[in-house]
């Protein structure tokens, strides 16, 4: 038999040594009675959120999960439904001088570029962290032109720099290329996320900071997950733990894990890495590391909002909905492009625990942001948000949302 066809049976036999009815089965779960006894009897297949949710609820450590087939690693990373793709070539472009013909490392005795240099800095400096916050509200697509470009007129700056002087240079060109890979990986476009962020790690290297690298390790873990590969991000995620790493990286890379484990159905996995990771990231090293701060500004908590994420996708969206209200109040008002993302997780939990018209209400303000903040990763939420709803289409909150969600699915969006 097929791990599909095993499905089926195998919930069925683990619902009955639970000693629940069908009834009270699909009422635990929101689910419709009719649907679920189609897929005790094989006429219909489970969806992976099902067979998550049935994992949890009956306990059964991952093995109805396993029988669901998973995604193919990459099908959602690479949507560019919201974004279209910026262009092989035109990336390409923007990278083929290369960090390396960028950076001349003979030593410079200019005293006058090294003054300039100096000047200039504190002035990159902060248009990095404006550039950052209008992150926060701003289309990828109109922020990277000048991201890319800035990121290049830093790394020439170090070039024409006496040693004294160049290591910071090169340090804030390796945030700035990081930061396009990450506007690049929210615009849809994986390909140019990865080269920038290689980029990033290269001219760290030549600034004397070895571990940005690894840092590059969790960002390809991102696009793992959101490609549906457990295996692939726990494996990324856990390359990026070693010791001699500072704790920031570590930690940020134990959250990453932890996400992992969750999609795998390993709560003891996941729990174990969560744990972890609140430790590395609340230790004064990880606190007092250097600036400009790697990962997100804008969750107070990274430790506690991930745990409400893994907890959904661990099967309990009621508990995660509890963890994403507590720690959604706590974002900033601007953060909007972070307040999108964990919203959307947020909507995606109460629908799931059959608070729909609470879920509309909370999808239905956020939706309206969307044309200015697009992400081709919240749109993997989005789209799963509607595959949600759709078991509630005789809820008028949910065909009052339907239009909403139609737009951002249109091709002409963002």
């Amino acid at each position: 038999m097929s791990t599909a066809s095993r499905f089926g049976p195998e919930l069925r036999r683990l619902r009955q040594v639970a000693g629940l009815s069908l009834t009270q089965f699909s009422m635990a779960l929101n689910y419709d009675k009719g649907h679920l006894s189609k897929v005790e009897r094989g006429k219909r297949s489970a969806s992976s959120e099902l067979a998550r949710r049935c994992d949890a609820f009956l306990g059964a450590n991952g093995e109805l999960q396993g029988l669901v087939d998973h995604p193919e690693p990459g099908s959602d990373s690479a949507d560019t439904s919201v974004c279209p793709s910026l262009g092989t070539v035109r990336r390409r472009a923007v990278l083929a001088a290369g960090t390396g013909a960028l950076i001349d490392l003979r030593p410079k005795d200019d005293g006058q570029a090294s003054s300039a240099a100096e000047s200039l800095l504190p002035s990159y400096r902060a248009q990095f962290d404006q550039l950052r916050q209008l992150g926060q509200s701003t289309a990828p697509r109109a922020l990277l032109p000048l991201l890319e470009i800035q990121t290049r007129r830093i790394a020439e700056l170090a070039a024409d720099v006496p040693s004294t002087v160049r290591v910071p240079v090169l340090l804030l060109a390796s945030r700035f290329a990081e930061f396009t890979g990450w506007m690049a990986q929210e615009a849809g476009d994986s390909g140019a996320a990865l080269d920038w962020t290689d980029e990033a790690a290269e001219l760290a290297r030549a600034g004397g900071d070895p571990h940005l690298g690894s840092y590059a390790l969790v960002r390809r873990a991102l696009l793992t997950l959101y490609g549906g590969d457990a295996a692939s991000t726990i494996a990324l995620a856990r390359r990026a733990q070693s010791d001699e790493l500072p704790p920031r990286i570590r930690g940020l890379a134990a959250q990453r894990e932890a996400q992992g484990h969750a999609l795998a159905g390993d709560e003891r996995g996941c729990l174990r890495s969560l744990d972890k990771a609140r430790e590395l990231l609340d230790s004064d090293d990880a606190r007092s590391g250097a600036e400009p701060v790697i990962g997100t500004t804008h969750v107070s908590d990274p430790a506690a909002m991930t745990t409400g994420w893994c907890l959904y996708d661990l099967g309990h969206p009621k508990a995660a909905a509890e963890v994403l209200d507590r720690e959604y109040r706590r974002l900033p008002p601007n953060a909007l492009r972070t307040r999108t993302r964990y919203g959307f997780r947020r909507s995606l939990a109460h629908a799931a625990s059959g608070e729909v018209e609470h879920a509309c209400a909370i999808a239905g303000k956020l939706l309206g942001l969307m044309p200015a903040v697009p992400s081709a990763t919240v749109h993997s939420d989005i789209r799963r948000l509607a595959q949600e709803l759709s078991r509630f289409r005789s809820s008028r909150a949910v065909r009052d949302l339907q239009p909403a969600l139609a737009q951002v699915f249109a091709p002409a969006y963002g």
